[in-house]
C-alpha cells in the first residue's frame, strides 16, 4: 500500500503541475490564439477554400455552356463569338465552340481539360439522376464483394527464375466443380432511395471523400455501386488511420518528455530524489496521468469514428513504447534543443515502423509487424487472432519494458544532472545495468534484451526496402541487417571496455565474446520462434533470419563478429570500434551470401 500511495501522490502532483506549467503571461496569448484558431476554422468551414478560384481561363461561345462551367469556381469564363475566341486563343487555357473543346499547348491547359472532364461527368450523372426510369439510366448495378488477397511471395524463395512451359492443349479446370447460385435481378432498395444516394454521391468530391470516409459506415445502397462509382483500391487509405491515432499519442508523450526534462533543467527532481521513495514509484507516478490521458484520447477517437473498441488493445503497447522512449529521451538530453533533435529522430523511426507496414494490410503478412494493421483490419470488420496480436505487439511490449528498466536504474542524481555529451551519457546508462561482480552474465542479458530493438530496426528496414527492385532490395537489406546485429553485439563489449579497459585480458575477452554470442543467439531464436515465424517464409525473411536449423553456425558467426570488434578495441582503443564494426559486418554479409546464393560453395 505504501508504494501505491507514493505513486498516486506523485501522479496528483504531476497533474497539478501540468495545468500550472504555462505562465500567467503566456496563458492569455494562448487563449487568444485558440479562439482565433476556432474562428478561422469555422469561417473556412462556412465559406470553403478559395485558393484555386479563377485558376483556369475558358472562352465559350454558347451562353448555356458558359453558365454550366461558371458553376465551378476554378474556371474564369469569358463569352465571345468563335472568330474572337480563335484570334485570342493564346489568352485562354480552353476554347469551346461548335461543341468542340480546344486546348492550349501548356501544362495548365491539360489540367484544365481534366477538370472540365470531371465536371462534365458530374453533369451527365445529374441528368441521369433526374430520369423517371432510373434503371434505364443505370442499367448495370455491381455488387462489390471484398475478397482477402491470397498473394504469395514464396515463389522467389530459391532466388531463381522459373518459366512455365507453354501448353499446346486447351487448359482444363482442376478441382471440384461447385454450382454458383444465380444472383437476384432485383435490389433490396427502393428506386427513390437509390436516387437519393446517387444525388448525394455525385455532389461529393471523390478525390477527397475517399479519404474522409475511410471510417464512415456503408452507404444507403450497401455494397451496390454503379460503374462510375467504382474506383481502384487505394492502399494509402490506411494512412489516415495512422495519423488519426498516432499523432495525438506522440503529441501527448511529448508532455511527459518535457516534464522529465524540466525536472533536470530546473533541478526540481532533487526534491523527489531526496525523499524515501523508490525511483520506480517516481517514474510510474509521473507517467500514469499521461498514460490515462492517451488511453482516453484513443477511446474518444474510437467512439467518434464508431469503430470497434477492440482497436484500443493494439494501441496499448504503442502507448507504453512512446512513454518509455519519452522517459529516456528526457533523461539523456542536455537541453531542449538536443531533446528536439532526438525526439524528431525517434518520431521518424517509430512512424516509419508503424506507418509503412499498415499500407500493405490485406496484401502481405509483412503488414502484421505493425499494430496499426490490426486497427485497419478491425475497421474493415476483418477478424484477427491472439497470435496476430502477439505477432504485432510483442516487440513493443518488450522494448517498452527494457527501456523502462534502463530508465529506472538510472533515475538518480548523478545521471539526471550530468552535463556529458549524448554518446557518453548513453554509455553510462548502459554501464549502470552491467554488474561488476557478474560481467559475463550482464553481457549475456544485455545482448539478449537488445534483440527486440534489433528486430524492430531490421523489420523497419524490411518495410523500407520492400518495394525496391529485387536485387537491390536484397543487397541493401543484407548489409543493413548485418550492421544492426553487429552494433547490438558490440555495444555491451564497448561499454565494458570504456568502463574498465584493464578488464580485457585475452581470457576475459574470449569469455565476454562467448557470453555475448550465446545471449544473442538464445534471445534471437527464442523471440523468432515465438512471434516472427511467418516472416521467415518469404525470401525477404530469409535475409534477416538465416540457418535456423543449424544453430552452431550462427553461434560461431556471432562469436567471430563480436571477437573482431573486441580485438579492434583492444588493439586500437575506442577508435577501433568503427573498424571492428565494418569488418564484422563484411564477415556477416559473406556468411549470409553463403546460405542464400551459395557463392562460397
Amino acid at each position: 500500500m505504501g508504494r501505491l500511495t507514493d505513486i498516486s501522490t506523485i501522479a496528483r502532483w504531476e497533474v497539478k503541475k501540468s495545468f500550472t506549467m504555462m505562465s500567467r503571461d503566456v496563458l492569455p496569448f494562448a487563449i487568444i490564439l485558440f479562439v482565433l484558431l476556432v474562428a478561422v476554422t469555422g469561417f473556412a468551414a462556412q465559406t470553403g477554400m478559395h485558393l484555386q478560384d479563377g485558376m483556369y481561363v475558358v472562352g465559350v461561345e454558347d451562353p448555356k455552356i458558359a453558365e454550366l462551367i461558371a458553376s465551378d469556381a476554378r474556371f474564369s469564363v469569358y463569352q465571345a463569338d468563335a472568330f474572337t475566341l480563335v484570334n485570342d486563343r493564346n489568352s485562354y487555357d480552353l476554347i469551346i465552340f461548335n461543341g468542340q473543346v480546344y486546348t492550349s499547348p501548356t501544362e495548365r491547359a491539360k489540367a484544365a481539360q481534366k477538370t472540365l472532364e470531371r465536371d462534365y461527368a458530374k453533369y451527365v450523372n445529374t441528368v441521369y439522376n433526374r430520369e423517371t426510369d432510373l434503371f434505364a439510366a443505370y442499367p448495370l448495378w455491381i455488387d462489390v464483394q471484398t475478397v482477402k488477397s491470397e498473394l504469395s511471395f514464396l515463389s522467389t524463395q530459391s532466388g531463381q527464375y522459373v518459366q512455365a512451359a507453354p501448353s499446346r492443349a486447351a487448359p482444363v479446370p482442376e478441382g471440384a466443380i461447385s454450382t454458383v447460385p444465380t444472383p437476384s435481378p432485383s435490389l433490396d432498395f427502393t428506386k427513390e432511395e437509390l436516387r437519393q444516394e446517387l444525388v448525394k454521391t455525385s455532389a461529393k468530391n471523390t478525390q477527397i471523400s475517399r479519404y474522409t470516409e475511410v471510417l464512415s459506415s456503408e452507404s444507403t445502397m450497401g455494397s451496390f455501386k454503379t460503374p462510375s462509382q467504382l474506383s481502384p483500391p487505394l492502399p494509402f487509405d490506411s494512412i489516415i488511420l495512422v495519423f488519426v491515432f498516432i499523432f495525438p499519442l506522440y503529441f501527448t508523450s511529448q508532455f511527459f518528455m518535457m516534464s522529465i526534462m524540466n525536472e533536470r533543467i530546473e533541478r526540481k527532481g532533487e526534491v523527489l530524489l531526496s525523499t524515501p521513495v523508490a525511483s520506480s514509484s517516481i517514474i510510474l507516478g509521473k507517467m500514469i496521468p499521461y498514460f490515462i490521458g492517451m488511453v482516453a484520447i484513443c477511446t474518444a477517437l474510437t467512439l467518434y469514428v464508431r469503430a470497434p473498441l477492440i482497436i484500443i488493445l493494439p494501441l496499448i503497447p504503442v502507448i507504453i513504447f512512446f512513454l518509455a522512449n519519452a522517459l529516456l529521451i528526457g533523461m539523456v538530453s542536455r537541453s531542449f534543443k538536443e531533446l528536439s533533435f532526438i525526439s524528431i529522430f525517434f518520431s521518424t523511426v517509430a512512424t516509419s515502423y508503424l506507418f509503412f507496414p499498415s499500407i500493405f494490410a490485406n496484401v502481405h503478412v509483412i503488414s502484421l509487424i505493425s499494430p496499426l494493421t490490426l486497427i485497419v483490419l478491425s475497421v474493415q470488420n476483418t477478424p484477427w487472432t491472439v497470435t496476430d496480436y502477439l505477432y504485432s505487439t510483442s516487440l513493443f511490449w518488450l522494448t517498452g519494458a527494457v527501456l523502462f528498466y534502463i530508465g529506472m536504474k538510472n533515475f538518480k542524481e548523478e545521471r539526471l544532472f550530468s552535463e556529458k555529451q549524448l554518446l557518453p551519457r548513453i554509455r553510462e546508462f548502459l554501464s549502470e545495468i552491467i554488474s561488476r561482480r557478474h560481467p559475463f552474465l550482464s553481457l549475456f542479458l544485455l545482448t539478449g534484451f537488445s534483440i527486440p530493438f534489433v528486430f524492430m530496426l531490421q523489420l523497419m528496414s524490411l518495410t523500407l526496402f520492400f518495394n525496391l527492385p529485387m536485387p537491390y532490395s536484397l543487397v541493401l537489406l543484407l548489409i543493413f541487417a548485418a550492421f544492426i546485429e553487429e552494433c547490438a553485439k558490440g555495444v555491451g563489449i564497448y561499454t565494458l571496455y570504456a568502463q574498465d579497459p584493464a578488464f580485457f585480458t585475452w581470457k576475459n575477452l574470449i569469455a565476454a565474446c562467448a557470453a555475448t554470442a550465446i545471449g544473442f543467439l538464445v534471445a534471437e531464436k527464442l523471440l523468432l520462434f515465438i512471434t516472427l515465424a511467418q516472416i521467415t517464409e518469404s525470401v525477404f525473411g530469409s535475409i534477416l533470419f538465416l540457418s535456423l536449423g543449424v544453430l552452431w553456425m550462427p553461434l560461431l558467426l556471432h562469436f567471430v563478429g563480436v571477437l573482431i570488434v573486441a580485438c579492434s578495441l583492444k588493439f586500437w582503443g575506442r577508435k577501433g570500434l568503427a573498424i571492428g564494426l565494418v569488418l564484422a559486418t563484411a564477415v556477416h554479409c559473406l556468411y549470409n551470401l553463403y546460405f542464400i546464393l551459395g557463392w562460397l560453395g
